[in-house]
């Protein structure tokens, strides 16, 4: 962990190692079970820092090497809670989410339901004409690389009008939308980063399977990795257990329903321990179960290089090249090839990344939107891969 303390140091942040440690473990969850004595030891320590760092009310961290895992929180659920995050604390990890829609694209393709290049137009299944620009038409993959034209989000619905985030928005919205504002550039000639395009996507594979699209993905996603407390709604008894997010002012926000619109995009709801068996699935490479679309997963399929616009995937670290939602950062130095995604919602940012060929891979989340911290948050799980990944 040098490089990740001597940037703190850099910082200012460097307290007496006792007093550090000290502060921290007053609101720290217990350790989860793992015979990896030197990965709770690095993720202890990073962890520490990252929570003293960013000051969010609570902070929970997950890593886990060749199959051994750790989980460590720090701090509050929630403002006077009392109450430390673990790894079974229920919380919002955003757009997180596209990542798994990504998946649940890979898998249709593996089976053969579905093509990257199939159009939206063919697959969505609504009274619409989707639009098009200079001849080219959206395809899935578009969607799935951002890459589509589409705007950030639907020009039509609470978002879109700059209102009320807590209402819902609808299906009625996001067609007025697509027939009312043309595409932003060509498919396929630029990257624009689009919870929009996520979501038709989402409903898009939901109506070339024939069922709800949460349906699809547990059945598709969800199930096959063993992932038990990944949901798009609240289930009963949940809230007694789900981390409180909280805004740029540090008021606590509520718990909102999720609207059926945003399951591609930004939906869902996780713990540490799941998303450290979604790592666990994605980091067994050579597993004959899913093979094909863990294959069509792991790749990259678009580069920056000759497009425009490229904007909007930077706040993690530099997008070298785009897969099905996932972000790559190519090798650099020590470190290894990295899969990373961020996602903010309802007052909570949080981040996954992976090096698929070392072994490894973390997952982090604080319960308040911190514009300054998060960045710093990704960076020092960068930062921990590179560090402990076996060279």
């Amino acid at each position: 962990m040098r490089r990740y303390f001597e940037r703190l140091r850099s910082g200012g942040w460097v307290l007496a190692a006792g007093l550090v440690f000290a502060l921290a473990m007053a609101g720290t969850a217990p350790p989860s079970q793992a015979e990896d004595a030197l990965l709770t030891e690095m993720v202890d320590f990073t962890g520490t820092f990252i929570y003293l760092g960013v000051k969010s009310p609570g902070l929970v961290i997950g890593a886990i090497r060749n199959g051994e895992t750790v989980v460590r929180g720090y701090g509050e659920v929630s403002k006077g809670s009392g109450r430390a995050p673990d790894g079974d604390t229920l919380l919002r990890v955003g757009s997180i989410t596209k990542v798994f829609t990504g998946a649940a694209l890979a898998s249709m393709a593996a089976d053969g339901k579905v093509q990257f290049t199939d159009k939206l137009q063919d697959g969505l299944g609504w009274d619409v004409t989707i639009p098009e620009l200079d001849g080219k038409s959206i395809r899935l993959i578009n969607l799935a690389t951002h890459s589509a034209g589409l705007p950030r989000e639907s020009q039509i619905g609470p978002l879109g009008e700059g209102g009320d985030p807590s209402k819902l928005t609808t299906k009625e919205d996001y067609i007025a939308s697509l027939k009312q504002f043309p595409l932003l550039y060509p498919p396929g000639t630029g990257m624009l980063y689009s919870n929009f395009g996520f979501d038709l996507l989402a409903q898009a594979l939901a109506n070339i399977q024939g069922k709800p699209y949460p349906q699809l993905l547990k059945e598709r996603v969800l199930d096959p990795a063993g992932l038990k407390d990944t949901v798009f709604d609240l289930r009963p008894g949940d809230e007694a257990h789900t981390m409180q997010g909280h805004n740029f002012d540090g008021s606590p926000m509520p718990l909102l329903q999720t609207s059926p619109m945003i399951v591609g995009a930004g939906g869902l709801y996780s713990t540490a321990n799941d998303m450290l068996r979604w790592l666990k699935w994605h980091l067994d490479r050579f597993a004959s179960k899913d093979a094909d679309m863990r294959l069509l997963d792991h790749r990259s399929y678009l580069s920056p290089d000759g497009l425009d616009p490229v904007f909007g995937f930077g706040e993690a670290g530099h997008m070298d090249e785009m897969g099905l939602g996932w972000v790559f950062m190519q090798p650099d130095g020590d470190r290894p090839l990295i899969l990373q995604k961020s996602g903010g919602l309802q007052g909570e940012f949080s981040y996954i990344a992976f090096a698929p060929t070392r072994g490894v891979g973390v997952f982090v989340s604080m319960n308040e939107f911190n514009v300054a911290g998060f960045p710093e948050m990704a960076k020092a799980v960068n930062d921990l891969i590179t560090e402990i990944a076996p060279r």
